[in-house]
C-alpha cells in the first residue's frame, strides 16, 4: 500500500490543503500565487495527460514523484532535484521556547521573498505565507532567518522555507525555529518531515542532529507548461 508520503502535494491537496486546491479527482493544482506543486492521484503517462489539461495556465510547476518517472512529452522537464524526505522520530527539548520568534504575517512578506531569494530553501512567492505557521529572526528591522509550514497531507506536516541570512549563520537560529515548528506540528497530533536537497549536507546533520531521520529520497521535477 502507498505510503501517504509517497505522493505528498495529492494527499495534501486531498486533506489538510484541500482548501487551496484546484483541479478534480485525477489531477491537482495550487493557486499559481500560492504554490508551484501539482500532483496526480496516480504516477503514470496518462494522469500527467490529464494534468496538463486541468491546469488552467502557463506556469512552473513542480510534482514530486519517490522514483524517477518518464514525463510526456507535452510537458518541458526545467530540471530534476534530489531530495531526501525526512521525519521527525526524536523528542522535542523540554526547554524549547519562541522567545525571540516574531510570528510573520503579510506586512513581512516582501522580506521573506527576499531572504527565500537570498537563500533558496525552494518556492516562496506572494501568497506562500497562507500555508501559515510562519515564524522568523529579527536583526532591528532585518529578517535573517525564517521557518513555516507548507504541505499538509494529513496526519503529516511539512516544515518548509527553513533559511538563514548568510550573515548570519552558525547562530543556532533554524534549530531554534524547526524545534519550534516541530513542537508545534507534535501538540496538534500531526507528524513533522521536511525536504532536503541531497546535497545538501550541512542542513541533513543539523536535521539530523534535531531528531529527523531520512525515510527516502524523492524526485522533484520542474516542469513548464
Amino acid at each position: 500500500m502507498e505510503h501517504v508520503l509517497d505522493n505528498p502535494a495529492w494527499n495534501a491537496l486531498s486533506t489538510g490543503n484541500k482548501a487551496f486546491a484546484g483541479g478534480n479527482d485525477i489531477a491537482k493544482y495550487f493557486p499559481k500565487e500560492v504554490s508551484p506543486f501539482v500532483a496526480t492521484a496516480e504516477i503514470s503517462a496518462g494522469y500527467f495527460n490529464l494534468l496538463y489539461d486541468t491546469i488552467p495556465f502557463e506556469s512552473h510547476f513542480i510534482f514530486i514523484a519517490p522514483h524517477d518517472i518518464e514525463i510526456p512529452e507535452q510537458w518541458k522537464i526545467v530540471h530534476c532535484l534530489k531530495c531526501l524526505q525526512m521525519v521527525f522520530e526524536g523528542e522535542v527539548p523540554a526547554d524549547v521556547s519562541d522567545e525571540g520568534l516574531v510570528p510573520l504575517t503579510e506586512q513581512y512578506v516582501r522580506q521573506m521573498v527576499e531572504l527565500t531569494q537570498l537563500t533558496n530553501p525552494g518556492p516562496f512567492i506572494e501568497r506562500t505565507i497562507e500555508f501559515g505557521h510562519y515564524q522568523g529572526i529579527f536583526d532591528g528591522d532585518k529578517l535573517v532567518a525564517m521557518a513555516g509550514q507548507r504541505l499538509n497531507p494529513t496526519p503529516y506536516a511539512e516544515i518548509s522555507a527553513v533559511c538563514t541570512h548568510p550573515d548570519y549563520l552558525g547562530r543556532g537560529y533554524a534549530g531554534r525555529l524547526l524545534l519550534n515548528q516541530v513542537k508545534r506540528i507534535k501538540e496538534v497530533a500531526e507528524i513533522p518531515f521536511l525536504h532536503v536537497k541531497s546535497e545538501n549536507d550541512r542542513a541533513i546533520k543539523v536535521y539530523e542532529k534535531l531528531g529527523f531521520v531520512t525515510r527516502k529520497e524523492m524526485s522533484f521535477y520542474v516542469l513548464r507548461k
